[in-house]
């Protein structure tokens, strides 16, 4: 690492996965075999497309499917190959996977999740504050590993969110405000020495390059 690299900050995009059929309908978590339908594809040509002068260091993704497909078309145009990271994986819902979305809001405990998630646990699955302290792990070791480079992270709502919130310094329990839309893209600096600020959330068009310090 040279002089200049730690001197620089150091720029995490935080990529959700883009749109697969059933997005927004059902809870898919860790389950195998979920890849993006045509517009999750779009989109993740889109994020290429907008990291176009951005000098990427290197590429971080979950092990499923869809951060995976998401992540390949930035890949190709970074002439890097991406590195699976596990801390960047979905939540594990557990006893909830699979679940269409309209019948957990029905539950009693779905009030809990959106009102104060630092107290739940899925059913023989994660809970969200273990959750959030593997997903910021993975970020501050990957962000660690390239001093003064930009990475980019692609990964899923809950994870991304909960990052978000322990930068801005948010509760846990009202991580739920976040949006994080498929295939938005959201920036965290870090400069030596200071607090981590928080310079895009659920970014979905225009160029990314001018968010990069020259």
């Amino acid at each position: 690492m040279s002089n200049d690299d730690a001197a620089r900050p150091t720029i995490m995009m935080l990529v959700r996965h883009g749109q697969t059929p059933t997005t927004g309908r059902v809870l898919p978590g860790r389950a195998p075999g979920l890849h993006l339908s045509e517009r999750g594809r779009e989109q993740a040509e889109a994020v290429a497309e907008r990291l176009a002068g951005v000098p990427v260091s290197a590429i971080y993704t979950s092990p499923l499917e869809r951060t995976r497909e998401t992540a390949a078309p930035a890949e190709r145009a970074a002439g890097l190959t991406a590195r699976t990271e596990e801390g960047l994986t979905e939540c594990d819902f557990g006893d909830w996977t699979g679940r269409e979305l309209a019948g957990l809001a029905k539950l009693p405990e779905w009030g809990t999740v959106q009102r104060a998630p630092s107290s739940f646990r899925f059913p023989h699955g994660e809970s969200f504050s273990h959750m959030q302290a593997r997903a910021v792990d993975a970020v501050d070791r990957l962000r660690e590993a390239h001093p003064g480079g930009v990475v980019l992270c692609f990964s899923h709502a809950d994870p991304l969110k909960a990052v978000l919130a322990h930068a801005l310094g948010t509760h846990l329990d009202l991580f739920q405000r976040i949006v994080v839309d498929p295939c938005s893209v959201s920036v965290i600096v870090h400069r030596p020495g200071q607090a981590p600020s928080v310079a895009r959330v659920n970014s979905t068009d225009g160029p990314l390059a001018p968010l990069v310090p020259s």
